[in-house]
């Protein structure tokens, strides 16, 4: 019987797939496949390229050009970035401090001056008028000028709102002292007093607070200028480490020392980064200087300023209330401990001062106050005995009147810390101007020398491949 033949199925043939028919899951497809293709291609170009002489040569010299580029631009970034922030520390930062410190003294000088005019009762000086006036303008004046400038602190301008809105309401309450005091009616200490607490409870808070922020806001740019630019530093280290490196290579494989483009790239990075740390260098001596024999002095005494004033409106409400002033007496002697130390051992703030000055014209005006101090605490002694002892009349002369009294002493007091801050202010000024000066012309002097270097990089890589030509 015969057998069927053994039938084996082929294998159906090839096909390729009618078009619109989806692409396999997994495959790119499109734009995709074309950028992996191209990045492909690259990678292979570069690898084929590594493989000779010429290629490796290339593919050095767009390194170097790119280090060298990369550090000119960080190092330009950088320095911008400092030069910023110390014209701020110049032009902003410090002159708002200033000028808030301003409207606190202001404030106190008012406050003390409206109750030495109360004390003169119907024979209050014209200039002691004229003072408290000038005081008033000035705080308005500077608040206005503050909130202009301070659109980017909120808490400054939460504390401008506060000094603006009770400033009016203070000095209506001084007008109201002075119409009752010259008709002789004692409501007038009632409202001084009153006015005095809203000083003390509102205004002079709300001032102080703004002049710790404004102090604060210079801190702050004081630390962005000093800040060492380390990421350019850095950059340049390596840079300089890639050239030394590329020059290495060149003189083991063609016995020559020296790459005159390379030698350029080297020399236009060694200067670029000399110039970097020496200029920030400096740049931090000089607003350090600024800092410590300018703004810090210039801090200590506005605090020794202000505390005398406040110590001088104690006094003087002392004798306003009348055989109860007690409490402002004891606050006088506190002001003056934290202004001078105890009586007689020369501390305080105006030895703090004394310790900043860097030199004599600083020194002097504070050797000056502190000896007005001890002066006007005696006279402060003498008018205490003699308000004991029932005598109100000859106690007002002792604080008030303009020979031999504390009221002379603290003109000296006064006239000393002015002429102090003058100085340090204009040393401020001077070391500040000089640090940021050694940071003038290096952002821009840093991409020259980047684009200089870079050319040069690729001329003496360009030297090297002429002889493969």
């Amino acid at each position: 019987m015969t057998q069927p033949p053994d039938v084996r199925t082929a294998p159906p043939p090839a096909t390729s797939a009618p078009p619109g028919a989806p692409t396999p899951a997994g495959s790119p497809s499109g734009p995709e496949a074309a950028r992996a293709t191209a990045w492909s291609e690259g990678v292979h170009r570069l690898r084929v390229a590594a493989t000779t002489e010429p290629g490796r040569l290339r593919i050095i010299g767009a390194v170097l050009a790119a280090l060298i580029v990369a550090f000119g631009a960080v190092t330009a970034w950088q320095v911008n970035e400092r030069t910023t922030a110390a014209d701020a520390v110049v032009d902003h930062s410090q002159p708002l401090s200033a000028d808030a410190a301003s409207v606190y003294r202001s404030l106190a000088d008012a406050n003390t001056t409206a109750a030495s005019g109360f004390l003169a009762g119907g024979d209050e000086p014209r200039s002691v008028r004229e003072r408290y006036e000038r005081d008033i303008r000035t705080a308005s004046g500077l608040l206005a000028k503050a909130a202009a400038n301070s659109q980017g602190s909120a808490s400054a301008q939460r504390h401008i709102a506060t000094l603006n809105r009770e400033l009016p309401r203070y000095t209506g309450l001084v007008e109201s002292a002075r119409a009752n005091n010259r008709q002789g009616l004692p409501l007038g200490g009632a409202y001084l007093r009153y006015a005095n607490d809203r000083m003390h409870a509102e205004l002079l808070p709300a001032a102080r607070e703004l002049y710790e922020t404004e102090t604060a806001r210079l801190n702050d740019d004081y630390h962005g200028a000093k800040a060492w630019p380390a990421f350019a530093l850095a950059l340049g280290v390596v840079t300089l480490a890639a050239l030394g490196w590329a020059q290495r290579r060149h003189y083991h494989r063609t016995n020559r020392v020296l790459n005159p483009g390379l030698v350029g790239a080297t020399l236009a990075t060694v200067i670029t980064l000399g110039w970097l740390a020496g200029g920030h260098a400096l740049a931090r001596s000089g607003l350090g200087e600024s800092d410590e024999h300018g703004a810090r002095s210039l801090h200590v005494l506005n605090e020794a300023w202000i505390g005398s004033l406040q110590a001088r409106g104690e006094e003087n409400m002392w004798l306003v209330a009348r055989g109860a002033g007690s409490e402002y007496d004891e606050n006088y002697g506190k002001r003056m401990d934290e202004v001078a130390g105890g009586q007689g051992d020369r501390g305080g703030r105006l030895a703090a001062a004394l310790s900043l000055a860097d030199d004599d014209a600083g020194r002097a005006p504070v050797r000056d106050a502190a000896d007005a101090v001890e002066t006007w605490r005696e006279r402060h002694k003498e008018a205490r005995g003699k308000e004991d002892e029932g005598d109100y009349e000859k106690a007002v002369d002792l604080v008030i009147e303009p020979e031999d009294s504390a009221e002379q002493a603290f003109k000296k007091v006064d006239t000393g810390l002015r002429k102090a801050s003058a100085h340090e202010q204009a040393e401020f000024e001077q070391a500040a101007d000089d640090g940021r000066g050694a940071l003038g012309r290096l952002a821009a002097g840093a991409a020259v020398l980047a684009v200089l270097g870079a050319a040069a990089a690729v001329l003496g890589i360009g030297r090297r491949l002429s002889e493969y030509r």
